[in-house]
């Protein structure tokens, strides 16, 4: 090829090329630009403006005398032990005044103009004297109406005029993402403002059941307890209570009660005294996705009876271990911490209505609520004794017949206890040696021959569950089948 015929083919190949470029946009349509679902950031200076003064200081004074002191320094390490024990007063107590003031940090706010002041009874538990300074300097002295311990929440009550009044909405409207403020006193930074947005609603956190808390981004520290989280349009939306960390310090994950929740503790402690919680009497855990194949569900949800107790309103309305409440009065039940929320919120001797799943078909119960005792734990303990024959090995487990007085201790009538754990499905089911085995694939457990024939009747694959109690906490375990 000449160099003239290779110079031309370059042209033709780069015109070729510049036409296409060229022509190509001509045949796309122009794009519009998508409208942005959010414009701007809120200015939150009216709110504060408007709402801050009816948020409050809290300080609490406890008084500690001489004993309570020597108490505290008897878990102190032993090294310091000695030291005061050297260099202290009598009895090794440092020389000090007969009487000591512990004092504390929170915040509240005031919702009614006769001076009630709602806050965390975290805040004020124990105090001996509990001050509230206003925005406008004002110190006064508060009284405790009351407290709940299950909601964290206290009402106290204030002699004031001319009180501001916080302008009380409703958590129910709140959405994830909106965005949200809290007023109060972190680290004794009286009046400080943080915002964030909703990160979630309906939150459950460990020993606080009864409480769907609100998740959200907002900086809260030491001190912010108490205070009120407010949305845009100025309401309060919940209480801030507490933050998940791993530092000790403002981390990102923050918790607020819901001012619904709080509001009828405060009408519950005004009228009563006390708040009455609804009681059905069951131990629950959440149904995983081994557990729901092993029910023969075709998703995880409900939550799944581990225990009924003895006496209570569950046993009265025929509910069973092994039963999955999958609906409690009409609210679905998705998650096993949802059901203690509903029942709560029932008033006690009142008739309930719920939907269980038993051997894979819906039953429908009806149950009179109990009141909720003041202590619902329940103090059970457990262990202990013959060997089931070796044919029973399939699941790598050896057991033994358990003792009138091992069974009563955890308040249950049969069962047999693990001897044994080999390698094989159990093992790696969790269940331990010492763990008293109740129930197996849904069929009671009463002696080393029935659990034989039950592992004789076991399907060749699949999954089941295994009932067993443990330290007098009773659990179902999934156990998979080869």
């Amino acid at each position: 090829m000449s160099g003239f015929q290779r110079v031309a083919t370059l042209c033709l190949v780069i015109f070729t090329g510049l036409l296409v470029a060229c022509t190509e946009p001509e045949s796309q349509a122009p794009r519009e630009r998508a409208e942005p679902l959010v414009t701007g950031l809120p200015d939150f200076t009216r709110l504060v403006e408007k709402e801050g003064p009816a948020v409050v200081n809290i300080s609490t004074i406890t008084r500690q005398d001489e004993d309570s002191v020597r108490d505290q320094l008897e878990q102190l390490p032993e090294f310091f032990r000695r030291f005061f024990e050297q260099f202290g007063g009598e009895d090794g107590v440092p020389s000090m005044p007969q009487e000591r003031e512990a004092r504390s940090l929170g915040s509240g706010f005031i919702i009614s103009a006769d001076g009630y002041v709602l806050t965390n009874n975290h805040v004020v538990a124990e105090a001996d004297e509990i001050i509230v300074r206003l925005q406008d300097r004002r110190e006064l002295k508060a009284e405790l109406i009351g407290a709940d311990e299950q909601s964290d929440l206290a009402l106290l009550k204030l002699d004031g005029e001319d009180l501001p009044v916080a302008n009380i909405g409703s958590s129910e409207d709140l959405k994830v993402g909106e965005w949200v403020l809290a007023i109060g006193a972190p680290f004794g930074f009286d009046s400080s403002v943080t915002a964030g947005i909703v990160s979630a609603k309906g939150r459950s956190l460990p020993n606080d059941s009864y409480v769907p808390f609100i998740q959200t981004d907002v900086a809260i520290n030491p001190g912010n307890s108490g205070g009120p989280l407010f949305n845009l349009s100025g309401e309060v939306v919940g209480i801030n209570s507490q933050i998940f960390s791993r530092s000790g310090g403002y981390m990102g994950v923050s918790f607020a009660i819901p001012i619904d929740m709080a509001m009828d503790v405060v009408s519950q402690i005004k009228e009563h005294g006390k708040v009455s919680r609804g009681w059905l009497g069951v131990l629950i855990q959440e149904v995983d996705r081994d557990l729901a194949e092993s029910f023969g569900l075709d998703q995880p949800k409900g939550a799944l009876v581990s225990q009924v107790l003895e006496g209570s309103p569950a046993e009265a309305a025929g509910v069973q271990a092994g039963d999955i409440i999958v609906s409690f009065n009409g609210e679905a039940i998705y998650r096993s911490s949802e059901l203690p929320r509903w029942v709560g919120r029932v008033t006690p001797e009142t008739e309930a209505s719920m939907v269980v799943i038993r051997d894979g078909k819906e039953k429908e119960l009806e149950v009179t609520i109990g009141l909720l005792p003041d202590d619902p734990e329940m103090a059970l303990r457990g262990s202990g004794g013959q060997a089931a024959p070796d044919g029973a090995n399939a699941l790598g487990l050896k057991v033994r017949a358990a003792s009138a007085t091992e069974l009563s201790r955890l308040d249950l009538k049969a069962g047999v206890i693990v001897t044994e754990v080999g390698d094989g499905p159990a093992a790696k089911a969790g269940i331990a040696s010492g763990d008293i085995l109740v129930t197996l694939n849904n069929k009671p457990v009463n002696d080393p021959e029935s659990f034989s024939e039950v592992v004789a009747g076991l399907p060749d694959s699949g999954t089941v569950a295994a009932l067993i109690n443990r330290d007098g906490n009773p659990r179902f375990l999934p156990i998979k089948l080869p």
